[in-house]
C-alpha cells in the first residue's frame, strides 16, 4: 500500500459540475480510500472574470449527492486552509519572485496589442508566433531578459502592466512518467514561456496549482487528459522550485455517444439526457439544464456506470457499489484511450438499482410525486411497488405500471378488447364474479386455486378467461399478475371492475 496518499478534487466555480467532473473526483476519491488517504477538495478561483455564483455550493452537494464526499476542504478539516485560491493569492507573489531571483521566470511588459502584432506578422508568414527561447531575448519582445535591471525596475515603478514568465530551457529532452501513460519524452524546444503571474496580484492556474499542491502536501494528481500538455511546464516548475513531484496521472476523455469528440453539455441537450449530476440554474440567464438526480437516477448507478467510464477491473462483474469500487480501484486499470458515453448503459445501471431499493422508500418518493396518492396508506403503495418494480427503471415509471391498483378503468384499450371480448365473454365473466362472490378466504393462492380450477374443471381455454379479466382490471393487457391485482384492490373492487366491463363493452 502507498503511504500518505493525499489526492485533490481542484474545479472552477465557473459553471455546474460537468458530468467528466464528477468522473475524476470519482477516481480520486477511489484511489485516496483504497490506500487509506485524504480526498481534498480544492477551489481554484484564480480566474474571477468567469466566476458564477453558487457553483461552490454546487460542487459540494453533487458530491454529497454521489457519497463521494470529501475528508479535507472549505469548511471541513482545514489542516491545509484555506482552500479556495481567492483567499490565497497573498501566497503566490513570493512565489513567483523566487523564479525571478532563480532566473527561471522573468517578467513580460509586452501589451495584448503588440503580441497581437506579432502573431498576425508570423501568420502572414506561414508561421506560428511562441514566445519562448527562440525569440524572448532578440529585441522584439519587452522583457526584463533585454532590458537592464535599471529599465526593469523603473517600468515596475512605475506601475506598467507586467506578466511573470516562466522561462522554459532550450535544448532538453524532459522524461516525464504517468501513472495511467507510461513514459512520456517531451522536447523543451517546442514549449512556450507560460504566464505565471499577473500585474493585478493574481496568478495562473500554473503557478497556483503547483503552490497549492506542494502546500497541502498533494502526493498524486489525477486529472483529465485535457492537462496532459501542462505537465511539461508543471514538472519543470518543481524542478525549479526544487521540490518532489507528485505522481500524475491523466484519465481519458469521456467521449459522445457516436463515439467521436468530448461529451459537451450540446450532446445531452441534443439526445435529451443530463451531463450533471444535479439540476442547474444559470443565474444570468435563469436557464434550467436537468440532473441526474432530479431525472430519477440513484447515485449509485451513476457512479457504478462513471467507474466503468476509462477503468476495467479485468472481470466480468459490471456492479459494484462504492466499497467493491474501491477496494477494486487501481490505476493501471485505467485505459488510455477516450471512453464512449451510452446513455442506455446508465439506465440499465439505473434499472438494476432500482431493483435492490427498499420498497418503502420507493413508495414515499412514488407518493410525493403524485398527488393522487396522498391519502393513500404508505404500506399499501410499497406492496404495489414491490409487484411492478422489476419492470421500471425509474421512480416517474411506477404511476403508468401500476395506476390501476389506485383507480379503476377509464377506458380499454381498444385493440385490447377487440382481442379479448368474443360473444361469450360476457357470461363467461358473469360466472368468473360467481367464482369470486364464492370465496371466503381471499388471498392470492384462494383466488388461483379456485379461478384456475374452475377454469380447469370447464375445460375452457386460460386465454378466454384471463386476458378479458385482465382488461376489466387494468384497461389494458399489462400489470402483474392477475390474481395479485386482484388481491390488492379488494373482493368488492374486483366484483364492481368486471361488472363494469360487461356492461361497457
Amino acid at each position: 500500500m502507498i503511504k500518505n496518499v493525499r489526492v485533490r478534487f481542484a474545479p472552477s466555480p465557473t459553471g455546474p459540475l460537468h458530468i467528466g467532473g464528477v468522473r475524476t473526483a470519482l477516481f480520486n476519491y477511489l484511489f485516496a480510500k483504497k490506500h487509506n488517504g485524504t480526498f481534498v477538495l480544492r477551489i481554484e478561483d484564480t480566474d474571477q472574470n468567469r466566476y458564477v455564483p453558487g457553483t461552490e455550493n454546487y460542487i459540494i452537494e453533487a458530491l454529497n449527492w454521489c457519497h463521494i464526499p470529501y475528508d479535507e476542504g472549505p469548511g471541513k478539516n482545514e489542516k491545509f486552509g484555506p482552500y479556495r485560491q481567492s483567499e490565497r493569492k497573498h501566497i503566490y507573489k513570493a512565489y513567483a519572485d523566487k523564479l525571478i531571483a532563480s532566473g527561471d521566470a522573468y517578467y513580460a511588459f509586452d501589451t495584448s496589442e503588440q503580441l497581437d502584432f506579432h502573431r498576425k506578422d508570423h501568420e502572414e508568414k506561414g508561421k506560428t508566433f511562441i514566445y519562448n527561447w527562440h525569440n524572448r531575448e532578440k529585441g522584439r519582445l519587452v522583457n526584463s531578459l533585454v532590458l537592464s535591471k535599471e529599465e526593469t525596475q523603473a517600468k515596475l515603478d512605475a506601475g506598467e502592466d507586467y506578466v511573470i514568465r516562466f522561462k522554459s530551457p532550450q535544448d532538453e529532452t524532459l522524461h516525464l512518467t504517468d501513472l495511467i501513460r507510461g513514459q512520456i519524452t517531451i522536447d523543451t524546444n517546442i514549449l512556450d514561456d507560460k504566464v505565471l503571474f499577473k500585474s493585478d496580484g493574481m496568478p495562473t492556474y500554473h503557478l497556483a496549482n503547483i503552490v497549492d499542491d506542494h502546500l497541502m502536501e498533494i502526493s498524486h494528481v489525477i486529472r483529465g487528459e485535457e492537462w496532459l500538455p501542462s505537465l511539461a511546464l508543471h514538472y519543470q516548475l518543481y524542478q525549479a522550485f526544487g521540490w518532489d513531484a507528485p505522481e500524475f496521472a491523466h484519465l481519458p476523455l469521456i467521449l459522445k455517444p457516436t463515439g467521436k469528440g468530448k461529451l459537451s453539455k450540446r450532446d445531452g441537450d441534443k439526445l435529451g439526457f443530463p451531463v450533471f449530476p444535479l439540476e442547474w440554474e444559470d443565474p444570468k440567464t435563469n436557464a434550467i439544464s436537468k440532473g441526474y438526480k432530479e431525472d430519477g437516477y440513484f447515485p449509485e448507478a451513476m457512479i457504478n456506470f462513471l467507474a466503468f467510464l476509462g477503468w476495467n477491473p479485468g472481470t466480468e462483474q459490471e456492479i459494484f457499489n462504492l466499497e467493491e469500487l474501491i477496494n477494486a480501484f487501481d490505476l493501471e486499470k485505467v485505459n488510455k484511450s477516450g471512453a464512449r458515453f451510452d446513455p442506455d448503459k446508465i439506465k440499465w445501471f439505473n434499472h438494476h438499482y432500482m431493483q435492490e431499493q427498499n420498497d418503502l422508500e420507493l413508495a414515499e418518493a412514488f407518493q410525493s410525486n403524485h398527488t393522487s396518492l396522498s391519502d393513500i396508506d404508505i404500506h399499501y403503495i410499497a406492496m404495489v411497488v414491490g409487484l411492478i418494480k422489476e419492470r421500471a427503471t425509474f421512480i416517474s415509471d411506477l404511476w403508468e405500471l401500476s395506476f390501476f391498483f389506485f383507480q379503476a378503468p377509464r377506458s380499454y384499450d381498444e385493440k385490447a378488447r377487440k382481442k379479448a371480448f368474443k360473444e361469450d365473454t360476457s357470461d363467461i365473466l358473469k360466472t368468473v364474479i360467481a367464482v369470486v362472490e364464492s370465496i371466503e378466504d381471499f388471498t392470492v393462492e384462494s383466488l388461483q386455486k379456485d379461478i384456475k380450477g374452475w377454469i380447469t374443471s370447464n375445460d375452457i381455454n386460460f386465454g378466454k378467461v384471463m386476458m378479458p379479466l385482465r382488461l376489466a382490471l387494468v384497461g389494458a393487457l399489462q400489470g402483474p399478475d392477475v390474481f395479485d391485482i386482484m388481491y390488492m384492490i379488494g373482493k368488492m373492487e374486483t366484483i364492481k371492475r368486471i361488472e363494469n366491463a360487461i356492461k361497457t363493452m
